[in-house]
């Protein structure tokens, strides 16, 4: 694990926001890898650009070219591949009813309260996505909320995005608000990945916020591997589950990264170790410059049948694939005789 002196996990979480590395030549540089990858390797950033906190950097291992933190956020040159079956929108949903708003399932709808994340994770599904047509704000939300009310059936709201926890306290504050004050909503759950690239940004605030609402709180975090969680990021989980939120997780399987049942069993236990459950594990979705992530179902199926035969059942997630159109996640079946 790299030692990076300027890195403080105890700072303010909008400074850590603010010093992000976003050239791959610096990132290189702090992990001691400048000759491991190709000028075409770095080309990639033009594709999608590269965007990383310093203290999802210090978990990084120095001088490992094939450290599975870097791998998730460093342009590669196979993303230049145009390979058969990815695309820019894999899961069909650049056609929002309500900018910032889509509707996927019947009684849930993502509503995406800030289009930018703390880390560009090279496996984004929403890599193309036309974040520009999606941006809300106070005024725009209004137009949200006028839909919530027209569509009696959706008792839950997904914080997506972008990462909905980009917003600052007081925005979140405001929303939860507005969303309590209507009466069909049981459910508030935020989808982010800042919790473990910047533990900071789980404040007492916060906390205390989702403790006092009346809707029920999901946190569900995005992590692949078990070299994202420590100390820090462990706290911030205590936090959130004293002030009573529900702590989940889902994992991308990823060739290269987390393609092992070895690799997947250390990071269910060491999720359950920082009192978050399981959740998903998704095949990749097909989205154009990932392929080289891509692993097949039969691959796939065969990883969890194994860590079924070493973790207890609350510790494997549920196989999943979403495909475009479908009102749910598609479950795949694990063919166990």
């Amino acid at each position: 694990m790299i030692q990076i002196n300027e890195v403080n996990l105890h700072t303010n979480w909008q400074k850590e926001l603010a010093n992000v590395v976003t050239c791959p030549d610096t990132l290189l540089k702090m992990l001691g890898l400048e000759s491991h990858f190709s000028a075409k390797d770095l080309a990639a950033k033009r594709l999608f650009p590269l965007r990383v906190p310093r203290p999802f950097i210090a978990k990084m291992r120095y001088g490992d070219p094939y450290d599975p933190l870097l791998l998730q956020v460093m342009p590669l040159h196979q993303e230049f591949i145009a390979a058969s079956g990815f695309n820019k929108d894999p899961l069909e949903e650049q056609d929002a009813p309500v900018p910032g708003l889509l509707h996927k399932y019947r009684s849930r709808v993502l509503l995406m309260l800030k289009t930018g994340c703390a880390v560009n994770c090279r496996y984004c599904f929403r890599r193309h996505f036309p974040y520009q047509d999606n941006q809300v704000n106070k005024r725009a939300l209004k137009s949200v909320f006028e839909y919530l009310v027209t569509h009696p059936e959706i008792n839950e709201v997904i914080l997506s995005g972008g990462d909905p926890l980009m917003a600052k306290d007081d925005m979140i504050c405001w929303l939860l608000d507005e969303l309590e004050a209507l009466p069909q909503l049981k459910r508030i759950r935020i989808h982010s990945r800042l919790p473990v690239v910047i533990p900071a940004r789980i404040t007492d605030k916060l906390c205390d916020r989702l403790a006092n609402s009346r809707l029920k709180a999901v946190l569900v975090n995005h992590i692949n591997h078990s070299n994202e969680i420590d100390d820090e990021f462990k706290t911030a989980m205590r936090k959130l589950k004293q002030a009573g939120v529900t702590l989940l997780n889902q994992s991308v399987l990823l060739k290269g990264i987390n393609d092992s049942a070895h690799t997947l069993s250390e990071l269910s236990e060491a999720l359950f170790d920082s009192d978050i459950l399981p959740y998903y594990l998704h095949l990749l979705d097909k989205v154009e410059g990932a392929s080289h992530f891509d692993m097949s179902e039969s691959d796939a199926t065969k990883l969890v049948a194994e860590m079924l035969e070493t973790l207890p059942g609350f510790l494997v997630p549920k196989l999943v694939r979403e495909i475009g159109g479908k009102q749910s996640k598609t479950p795949i079946d694990l063919h166990l005789s």
